[in-house]
């Protein structure tokens, strides 16, 4: 497993677009970190990467969020998932993320994947964020 330490939220976002080049499409990350230890601000810099105009928010009372992709011909959208406020595993299905799990032209993201263990590709791209002290984190891979 690597390992990367993110001074401040900028550099977690600039990590994240350097990871995002190596995407193919239908990846699934599960991010997983205590709250505040930076999930969100790796999905910035994904959206970053693939020239998302809208402001990236973690969609808690949504649960998701979908965006279309501007860099990719292959990779389409980016679906942005948080499951920290679904109870079990019939709740993610009613908001359809379904339809988007290893679709070739999405990458999936997903903040506290440990909730939706039952449902989350056995292959998806494991990241996790610890929270270190006030401007630093580690991000393992």
């Amino acid at each position: 497993m690597k390992k990367f330490i993110s001074r401040n939220e900028r550099e977690t976002i600039d990590f994240a677009k350097s990871f995002a080049k190596n995407l193919k499409g239908r990846e699934v990350i599960a991010l997983s970190g205590d709250l505040g230890a930076g999930k969100t601000a790796f999905t910035k810099g994904l959206a970053e990467y693939f020239q998302i105009k809208q402001k990236i928010t973690s969609p808690t009372f949504v649960f998701m969020k979908v965006y279309d992709t501007k860099v990719s011909k292959e990779i389409r959208k980016l679906v942005h998932i948080d499951a920290y406020r679904l109870d079990d595993n019939q709740d993610f299905g009613s908001i359809g993320i379904q339809e988007y799990l290893g679709d070739q032209n999405v990458i999936s993201v997903i903040e506290w994947p440990e909730r939706l263990e039952k449902i989350i590709p056995k292959n998806c791209l494991k990241i996790k964020l610890k929270y270190l002290d006030e401007n630093s984190r580690e991000i393992s891979y």
